[in-house]
């Protein structure tokens, strides 16, 4: 396993993160203390999770592994995030300091700790001035609540008004950002990545497997049975069955992976977790899993080190088709600058 520090920061988490959005729902609470054994003793050391998480249950979870085994929590670098409804009354959701502050401390009191190493805002507030919720996260700082703050589904202008509105104000900077982003969904690259970049922002990236596609699960027209990522269901997760299967680009993208991961004598995951964690910005690509199988699988990405030329067909055949300007050809002037005369 690979470490790397948390964006800017000192702290050092491992490659590959385990979310925790299945515990209490897909996984059961023996088996989620079974992926979080097996994980550890793979070296992981970031957990993710939610107080939205299974309404709770998630956080709980976790709480009860901690309390298990005291040495459990200094083996691990621990985040949740806080912004979305855990009640129906209009204050119980947003990152407004009294929603942030109950919040905050509910997931303290079900995770079973005195601090949270990475609290992350689950997505942006549009409500909310953004000094106020900066302003709390700096006080909680401050406080040693957290050690660190992060952001999650913002866009690069909210990722960057942030950055500098913390600086401005002399509070403890923003050190990570939680995107979806994998082989078939990259936008993120047109403005959140150089966003991270310029910022030194750690990118945590969630569904690194687009939801089960790149796994080799998935066949051209036939709708897989059985078991999902979600469930015994088979329907579930599958709203976006018909439109991804009718375009061209899904089936390049998992041709190539699987032409990949044959060559490797690998899962086709394990290349597609590969391809995510070499990505320029890219801190820990969080894993979600259901069952110790898929984790074990999963987890062998560590060891995949896939060549420069393997790395560009997948990127290659994962090119989204940027629209022209400002990104494509007439928007090359953002990218590289031609010196004229020796200057």
């Amino acid at each position: 396993m690979d470490y790397r520090t948390l964006g800017r920061s000192g702290a050092v988490v491992s490659a590959y993160a385990l979310g925790t959005m299945t515990f209490g729902a897909e996984a059961d609470v023996e088996t989620s203390h079974q992926l979080l054994d097996a994980y550890v003793d793979a070296g992981g050391t970031l957990l993710d999770t939610a107080d939205v998480y299974t309404g709770g249950t998630s956080e709980e979870i976790i709480g009860g592994w901690f309390s298990s085994d005291a040495s459990r929590r200094d083996r691990v670098v621990l985040a949740t995030k806080g912004r979305f409804p855990m009640g129906e009354g209009p204050n119980d959701l947003g990152t407004s300091r009294r929603h942030l502050r109950r919040a905050l401390e509910d997931s303290l009191r079900r995770l079973q700790v005195d601090h949270i190493d990475l609290y992350q805002m689950h997505a942006w507030d549009p409500i909310t001035p953004l000094d106020e919720t900066l302003q709390f996260l700096d006080d909680a700082v401050t406080a040693g609540h957290i050690g660190y703050y992060g952001f999650s589904n913002y866009t690069g202008w909210q990722l960057t008004k942030a950055v500098h509105e913390a600086r401005a104000h002399g509070w403890h900077p923003p050190v990570t950002l939680q995107p979806q982003y994998n082989l078939l969904v990259r936008g993120i690259e047109a403005e959140v990545v150089p966003a991270a970049l310029d910022a030194g922002i750690g990118l945590l990236p969630w569904s690194p497997l687009a939801g089960g596609w790149l796994t080799g699960k998935y066949q051209r027209d036939a709708e897989p049975t059985g078991r999902t990522r979600l469930g015994e269901n088979p329907k579930r997760g599958m709203e976006a069955y018909a439109e991804r299967n009718a375009q061209e680009a899904t089936w390049r993208v998992v041709d190539a992976v699987t032409a990949i991961a044959k060559d490797h004598g690998v899962s086709p995951a394990q290349v597609a977790l590969a391809w995510v964690a070499a990505q320029p910005a890219v801190t820990s690509v969080i894993l979600g899993a259901r069952s110790l199988d898929q984790l074990t699988d999963n987890l062998a990405a560590a060891d995949l080190t896939l060549t420069a030329d393997e790395l560009a067909t997948l990127t290659d055949a994962s090119d989204p088709g940027w629209p022209d300007y400002p990104y494509g050809p007439a928007g090359s002037a953002q990218r590289s600058r031609k010196i004229e005369g020796g200057r």
